[in-house]
């Protein structure tokens, strides 16, 4: 195996021990060094004789490739290789779920950004001026890019078996119920970014043998490793991955980038090769959250009781499947909320589109519908002339209540807790008039009002997700531990392949062995592929799943070690337990673990499995698709400008079941943190995509938001554990993002009495003004400015018309006819709500 030399910073610390067991807040082990930024992310990687790799990419959205003429850039100085798909060598397609998108485009393009073709250099601008030399011939088509015509009969098709790639229909109670009040609309959700700080970066090792090591931010090694090896026509066990430093993830990690590129051009040139994108390609470089658009129609009695849920739910894929399968899923097991709800219909549709390809991201397809049938609920409490948060919590799911698919939820589900928590929590003060601090004014000390249109609004949300991966996947973890004597002290070492993203994982996993073997010396090595695999950081799993497995590999060693320590003490192992390094009976010390083990290392490695799900049923959507489900509540107050449009979250108030807080200052950063980007969909986050081309595609014109942004969270951490998880845990990173955006503009509706049904929430929505021409122009500048950052043919994208993409401030246009019968959910939404009393009482 090789290894890069001379890392630019400190690698991450495997030797620096972690104090603190399960529930305790140790310091995390990477805290100083990023912190003081000495931490070594990917992008720092170095090794001696490296070459540097650029991508050159499509600068259409769809496009027929006649031609690629390398020779000119070949022959740039400087340069050792120019590659194309003919010389990938084995599968030339890769994919999570399905392996339909191209290592390298031949024949077709199908979105702006797509890989074309590599160079590798001794410099990375040489490398980039290479890129540029590489002459594509482009026959350029008109891309499909709404996903309701690419699913009308006739839509040329994007892929051989259509633009359809997943439908899931739920058909759950009586289809035919009808209701005393009904209301119905249609929702939008913008395309969000991850915007995760690191961009995709790595660096390939060929070995010298034919084989390659790659180090590399990813979220998911083992599954990377499987699609590198099929692509290069190498053996799994030839192509190994080791985790670098990774800048966040947030889902877009699980999809390769530049995996299987570096491996390429480290094999054909022999030397080590890194791979860098900048800023702007990193935005071509990942998928997104899918845009959606939704249907809703809800039926309740009129003394607020649910009697039916219809959606319709089109989820925008974008140009190649990456994990929309799954997505859809979750958007279609989750449309109708926390609540019980005798009745639904669901159609959950995702589509193949010329558009930015899309895949996971924190909230994973829950997010999209928690926007819609929150707005609804709110909605039905209106026209039921019912407080909303009372609504909620009469219609709240609880423990054995089932989902629309007709599991059971077991374990707590805390909904109407959770809402009741936040209710009580004291409301903020209100802004003093004097004396007047713009900072605390909506658009800050860039406003240029006194506040004197500044209206308060407070909304409230909840929403729920599932943990662990579904239908019927075998979701497991591998750990390996060793317990050894080293320098004279016991020390436990935990190797996996579990990618710390961020998330305090590794944090974690020390304070699990450290619980289990009660030794104070714990390391966990950088993670791997030797080891086997822990599946993905992402759906709230790897804490369970992996701590799960490092939890059971400890009780193996402990077993092994008190099963020593019997026969030297003459006692049962069942009478001994290990603490503070010794081996305890009668609660006091009977042997040092010094003493016993020596020399031997005792080493055990397990697997962790969830327990097995289901598929759901093709005709009914009917199973026990999920292993558990997390539950959070959300209340939000606002300060919004209605003169100019500006929005000020005030305070985020929320409470959420976490099961068991193994880390709970980490727990509490994942909660800031989901609301955050729950709070970036709200008010400020989406890329602008116009005919195929990403118009902002830079952190100038793709806004997150800041520690300005940010109002005071208040937390309520209930710990009521889940029956089957490791120390009773639940999931904790997702729940946060997922009801925190319906909260948020249920508060601006209070404010401005707007019906908004579209995020993120711009100032013309709540502002009766024509779309800004300024942001149209400086948009469109931008886009041409950069079209594909790397596209080395020079074609930037064309100026997006945003007239033409802005929606209609009062919410989408109405989806065209279809006999579908879900459909018949959205043209009654496009008719407006009906009377909610028919016969005039």
């Amino acid at each position: 195996m090789t290894v890069p030399v001379a890392p630019a910073r400190q690698p991450f610390a495997p030797t620096a021990p972690v104090s603190g067991g399960v529930g305790e807040s140790p310091r995390r082990p990477d805290g100083t060094l990023k912190v003081k930024g000495e931490f070594a992310y990917s992008s720092d990687l170095w090794a001696e004789g490296m070459l540097w790799g650029a991508t050159v990419r499509s600068p259409h959205a769809r496009a027929r490739i006649r031609a690629v003429e390398t020779a000119e850039a070949l022959a740039m100085p400087g340069v050792l290789a120019v590659l194309t798909s003919e010389d990938v060598p084995g599968r030339k397609t890769y994919g999570l779920e399905i392996p339909d998108q191209p290592v390298l485009a031949w024949e077709d393009v199908r979105y702006q950004g797509e890989p074309v073709a590599l160079v590798a250099a001794d410099h990375p601008e040489t490398a980039r001026r290479a890129a540029a030399l590489v002459a594509v011939d482009y026959e350029e088509l008109d891309p499909l890019v709404d996903p309701e015509a690419a699913m009308a009969d006739g839509a040329p098709p994007l892929h051989p078996k259509g633009n359809v790639l997943r439908h899931i229909r739920i058909r759950h109670g009586d289809q035919d119920a009808a209701a005393e009040v009904v209301v119905a609309g249609e929702y939008e959700v913008g395309m969000q970014d991850q915007a995760f700080l690191g961009p995709e970066s790595g660096l390939a090792v060929p070995d010298g043998e034919g084989g390659v090591d790659l180090y590399v931010s990813t979220q998911w090694l083992h599954v990377d490793r499987d699609q590198l090896a099929a692509s290069l026509d190498l053996a799994p066990e030839r192509v190994r991955i080791t985790l670098a430093g990774v800048g966040g993830a947030f889902g877009a990690r699980e999809d390769l980038s530049m995996q299987i590129h570096a491996c390429l051009l480290a094999l054909r040139t022999g030397r080590p090769v890194k791979m860098l994108y900048s800023r702007e390609e990193s935005f071509f470089g990942h998928v997104h959250r899918h845009p959606a658009r939704l249907a809703y129609e809800h039926g309740a009695t009129r003394e607020g009781r649910l009697v039916y849920v219809k959606a319709r739910i089109v989820l925008d894929g974008g140009a190649y499947a990456s994990s929309s399968t799954a997505v859809c899923s979750n958007a279609a097991c989750f449309a109708v909320g926390p609540y019980d709800v005798p009745s639904a219909t669901v159609d959950s549709y995702v589509v193949y589109t010329d558009n930015p390809p899309c895949g996971a991201m924190r909230g994973f397809g829950a997010v999209q519908t928690c926007f819609a049938y929150e707005t609804q609920m709110d909605r039905l409490a209106a026209e039921l002339g019912m407080d909303p948060v009372e609504l909620r919590r009469r219609n709240a799911m609880d423990t054995g209540s089932r989902l629309p698919t007709g599991q059971a939820v077991e374990g707590a589900a805390p909904v109407a807790e959770l809402l009741q928590r936040i209710q009580a929590v004291p409301l903020p003060a209100d802004r003093p008039a004097e004396p007047l601090d713009l900072r605390a004014l909506p658009g800050g000390v860039s406003n240029v009002t006194h506040g004197e249109g500044v209206r308060r609004g407070v909304g409230y949300a909840v929403g729920f997700k599932n943990v662990g991966y579904s239908e019927g996947f075998d979701d497991y973890s591998t750990a390996r531990v060793w317990l050894s004597v080293v320098a004279g002290e016991p020390r436990v070492e935990v190797h996996t392949a579990a990618a710390e993203v961020g998330q305090g994982l590794v944090t974690a996993q020390a304070q699990i062995a450290r619980t289990e073997l009660g030794v104070e010396q714990v390391v966990v090595l950088p993670a791997d592929t030797q080891v086997g695999s822990a599946g993905s950081s992402s759906a709230s799993r790897q804490t369970w799943m992996t701590g799960g497995a490092v939890k059971a590999a400890c009780e193996a060693v402990r077993a092994r070690v008190l099963e020593l320590a019997a026969a030297r003490l003459s006692r049962p192992a069942t009478d001994l337990a290990l603490r503070d390094g010794d081996v305890v009976a009668d609660d006091e010390p009977r042997l040092a673990l010094t003493d016993l083990l020596a020399d031997e290392a005792v080493e055990e490695t397990r697997e962790y499995h969830h327990r097995q799900t289901r598929s759901l049923d093709p005709e009914t959507g009917q199973a026990d698709a999920h292993v558990a489900f997390a539950f959070a509540a959300h209340r939000a107050v606002v300060d919004v400008d209605t003169e100019l449009g500006l929005v000020k979250v005030v305070e985020i108030a929320t409470a959420q079941d976490v099961g068991k807080a193994i880390n709970p200052q980490a727990v509490e950063g994942q909660i800031e943190g989901g609301i955050a980007q729950g709070l970036g969909l709200a008010v400020m986050e989406e890329i602008q995509v116009a005919d195929g081309k990403v118009g902002n595609p830079s952190f100038t014109d793709y806004l997150i938001p800041t520690v300005l942004d940010m109002p005071p969270v208040r937390l309520d951490v209930l710990e009521l554990g889940h029956p089957d998880s490791p120390y009773g845990l639940r999931g904790v990173g997702e729940p946060p993002t997922i009801s925190s955006t319906p909260a948020i503009v249920a508060a601006i509706r209070a404010a401005t009495g707007r019906p908004l049904t579209r995020v993120p929430v711009r100032p013309e929505h709540i502002v009766d003004v024509p779309a800004p021409e300024s942001r149209v122009d400086r948009t469109g500048a931008e886009a041409g400015r950069a079209g594909p950052p790397e596209a080395g043919n020079g074609a930037a994208g064309s100026r997006p018309d945003r007239a033409e993409a802005e929606p209609d401030p009062a919410g989408p246009d109405p989806a065209p006819p279809n006999p579908d019968p879900a459909d018949a959910v959205a043209d009654r939404a496009s008719a407006g709500p009906p009377d909610p009393d028919p016969d005039g009482g």
